[in-house]
């Protein structure tokens, strides 16, 4: 096990770990978040709250909280278009263009929902 075990035990919530604590996780000890999420499978410890809004919110009462949009910007669109590999929008590439844009980055989410675009691969290699 890894020696920042300990702190993905201590920030679980509902026995599960929120992708912004794997993150804050990863900074805090100097390691890659899928160092993170590995620790996470050796405490047999799911991934919740994606931050794209993609999964793990059952504890709030949904599985996923992404929703179209009635739309979304034509020049947003293009960014997200121009993303794209091999047909899908990387969580890295995702979070990249919310925070250029100063969008949040649940909306970004949404926003490729509406699109029909899929978010992959996951940074914490969930997906």
């Amino acid at each position: 096990m890894s020696d920042f075990t300990s702190d993905v035990r201590d920030a679980l919530i509902d026995g599960r770990l929120p992708c912004a604590h794997a993150f804050r996780i990863a900074q805090a000890n100097r390691v890659g978040v899928s160092q993170v999420r590995e620790a996470a499978d050796g405490l047999e410890v799911r991934i919740s709250r994606c931050q794209l809004g993609l999964f793990g919110y059952e504890d709030l009462g949904e599985r996923r909280p992404v929703r179209k949009l009635p739309e979304v910007p034509e020049s947003l669109a293009a960014q997200i278009q121009e993303g794209l590999v091999d047909g899908r929008l990387p969580c890295a590439a995702a979070w990249k263009l919310a925070d250029d844009e100063g969008l949040p980055r649940l909306l970004l989410g949404c926003a490729c929902e509406t699109l029909d675009v899929r978010i992959a691969p996951c940074q914490l290699g969930c997906f």
